[in-house]
């Protein structure tokens, strides 16, 4: 007997996709049939992996071709399961902190580039534009932030929150603190290895009552080591600051500071690159600039790796001085310096904005390999 396709095809009409509400024919879901004489192939593309499922298709189909079409032919069906992707969402994994909305990094890949100096002064911006601001030193081997916020001498409360205790950040101008200093005498040095320093970290970032927080500013030691990696593993970074001066061993490393975020394994978007130290103004000239450390290095760098230039600040003797008697330099009003920081903070928020609204939420990573311990190279 000569079988028509037509035929299988008005038979296979008769079984119903479940949880679609149509036929196998309507659905798409034969893809191809093939006669010879009395051989019938068909091939299918089913969404439920089940071995269940597949062997129910397949004994519908035998019996349906043989019941309305011709009850000896000889028929052999070809199953593909194809599970449709789920749909990319915004969800968060890892740990979120309750009640904190960004998570900033300011990182750098070489120190003394003022790295410390510039997340204080955005942090007491931040604070003056009327946004609620939390500060993590993360920098456990060399905290600074208690010394430039007047707070050395401080020590976190506990509070009582849903029966756990939990540590109270230090508050100063308007910003929310925590430091590994808060809790070392101030000669004492921090030897710990990596994990110590890590499981310290995560201590001030989950057993601490912060609140609500428009902006958390994590103060990264310099480099691309340990404690970053466990700082991205621990929560979900909205994005990253890097701080350069313009002189070329430090864009180098800056370089380097930067690939570290957009590595595969750890993706998070770099909001753009602070110049510090771009220039020398002596106060009694204040209209002259002297390009110490070379000019608009970080600005070139910036371009170089497509990302945002935020601004510069100028080499100032106020600023070192407003550091280390406890006063961020962004806390002046009128001045140059104050307009710099301001300039820079603005871009910060623009940024996170754009970003937010065309990338979905980092995820905390998780490294699961020495790949992600691995030296990074970016054309």
């Amino acid at each position: 007997m000569k079988i028509e396709k037509k035929a299988i095809l008005k038979a296979l009409e008769h079984i119903t996709v479940p949880g679609e509400g149509q036929n196998m024919v309507e659905s798409g879901a034969v893809k191809n049939i093939q006669v010879f004489g009395d051989e019938v192939e068909v091939d299918i593309t089913i969404a439920n992996p089940s071995l269940q499922a597949r062997k129910k298709t397949e004994v519908e189909i035998l019996k349906v071709i043989h019941r309305e079409v011709y009850e000896k032919a000889k028929i052999k069906v070809n199953i593909k399961v194809d599970v449709p992707s789920k749909p990319k969402t915004n969800e968060i994994k890892g740990k979120p902190i309750p009640g904190i909305k960004n998570i900033i990094a300011v990182a750098s890949g070489k120190g003394g580039v003022g790295k410390s100096t510039v997340t204080a002064n955005l942090a007491v911006t931040l604070a003056k534009m009327g946004f609620k601001v939390g500060l993590l030193d993360a920098d456990i081997y060399g905290p600074s932030m208690p010394i430039m916020f007047d707070v050395a001498q401080e020590k976190p409360l506990a509070v009582n929150i849903g029966g756990k205790s939990k540590m109270k950040p230090v508050e100063s101008y308007g910003v929310k603190l925590l430091s590994i200093g808060f809790f070392t005498q101030p000669s004492q040095a921090v030897i710990w290895r990596g994990p110590m320093a890590s499981k310290a970290l995560n201590q001030m970032i989950f057993d601490a009552h912060w609140g609500e927080i428009d902006f958390m500013l994590l103060d990264l030691p310099p480099g691309t080591g340990d404690i970053h990696l466990s700082i991205m593993q621990a929560m979900p970074v909205t994005g990253a600051v890097v701080v350069s001066t313009p002189q070329e061993v430090a864009l180098a490393d800056a370089r380097k500071g930067v690939a570290m975020f957009q590595q595969d394994s750890i993706n998070v978007p770099v909001l753009g690159i602070v110049e510090n130290m771009a220039y020398f103004t002596p106060e009694e000239l204040p209209e002259n600039k002297y390009y110490i450390f070379g000019k608009e290095g970080a600005k070139h760098l910036s371009e170089d790796l497509k990302v945002p230039f935020l601004g510069e600040i100028p080499l100032v003797q106020s600023i070192r001085e407003a550091g280390d008697i406890g006063r961020p330099a962004a806390m002046q009003t009128a001045t140059p310096i104050e307009a710099a920081f301001e300039e820079i903070t603005k871009n910060v928020v623009q940024e996170v904005v754009n970003r937010n609204k065309n990338i979905p939420p980092t995820e905390a990573i998780q490294i699961t390999t020495m790949a992600g311990c691995a030296a990074v190279k970016k054309k």
